[in-house]
């Protein structure tokens, strides 16, 4: 069984939930985006919530399946077809051999996750299948690419038609509120460059990609300079270099870094920011405890484990 690719994605690679227990060696774990989609496209087919997914970023993607599999989408910026036939994100449903998978772009989002009962087969590298190119692990997928899939189990196809519902789906908006927990290096910053953080709007700019989303907006202004010794970074760590613009550190990230960092992202809200669209809409930042950033988060777990999920009969088979 495989996924053929006809149209490759701008940024489009196979991630799983990413790569743990190397940054101490200078090798970021990436993974997915957005997190939130990606764990909802697994849990629609049955997978374990770290299974490897195809991630489709910024542009169409197409697919052929070879063989019949059980298959859902999930994301925002997206319409999907199948054999001409829309089909809803956020749902499971019956791929048959020689289908044709389109995803098309469009307004709202960034980044969709095709996930098959099973989980995409992809070479391993270092414990994951995430890819790394940066690193020579893996590359992005490019037309002609075969990717091998699981078989599912006998009992798959009984997922058919199962949605999340939209009460339990990150509220993504081209003008998100992001809640941030103060940086570590808050301290380094002029005290109005806080309040100038917490009141500006920032647009997300076009050279932006899974490294790190650099922002645009009032400029930050720092008390004793940008730079500082290198220190572990995190994800959805913000660091400000010393032309005082933001940039928001994504999965690719570097492992250690030497600007202050003046706040980090809620786990939570980092799906409502890697979905704001380069060049439209704009970001605003409201600050919260480190304790409320993790109730928030375990919070949106419970949500997506639920048993929250219902079946349309009218999409059991396509």
């Amino acid at each position: 069984m495989t996924l053929h690719i006809h149209q490759a994605a701008l940024m489009m690679t196979v991630q799983d939930a990413g790569r743990t227990g190397y940054q101490r060696f200078g090798m970021p774990e990436s993974g997915p985006m957005d997190g939130w989609a990606f764990r909802a496209a697994n849990r629609l087919v049955g997978n374990a919530p770290g299974a490897a997914c195809v991630e489709v970023g910024f542009s169409n993607a197409e697919f052929a399946l070879e063989g019949n599999a059980l298959l859902a989408v999930c994301g925002a910026g997206y319409r999907l077809w199948v054999n001409r036939r829309a089909i809803p994100l956020w749902m499971s449903f019956l791929g048959k051999n020689g289908d044709v998978i389109r995803l098309e772009k469009s307004g709202g989002g960034n980044w969709a996750y095709l996930a098959a009962a099973g989980g995409v087969q992809s070479e391993v590298w270092m414990g994951s299948r995430s890819a790394y190119p940066a690193a020579g692990l893996g590359r992005r997928l490019a037309e002609g690419d075969r990717l091998p899939l699981q078989p599912p189990s006998s009992d798959a196809f009984l997922l058919a038609g199962r949605s999340l519902p939209a009460r339990l789906r990150p509220p993504y908006t081209s003008r998100p509120l992001i809640r941030v927990v103060p940086g570590p290096h808050a301290g380094r910053f002029q005290p109005v460059s806080w309040e100038t953080f917490l009141a500006g709007s920032y647009a997300v700019s076009p050279q932006s990609d899974r490294m790190g989303y650099r922002l645009n907006g009032p400029s930050l202004a720092h008390q004793r300079g940008a730079d500082l010794v290198s220190q572990g970074m995190v994800l959805g760590e913000i660091q400000v270099p010393g032309d005082g613009q933001p940039i928001v550190m994504m999965p690719d990230h570097p492992t250690t870094g030497g600007y202050a960092c003046i706040a980090v992202v809620a786990r939570a809200d980092l799906p409502l920011l890697t979905q704001v669209e380069p060049g439209r809409g704009a970001l605003r930042f409201t600050p919260l405890s480190v304790a409320d950033a993790q109730a928030a988060w375990q919070q949106a777990l419970v949500g997506l484990d639920s048993k929250a999920l219902f079946q349309e009969d009218t999409w059991t088979g396509i």
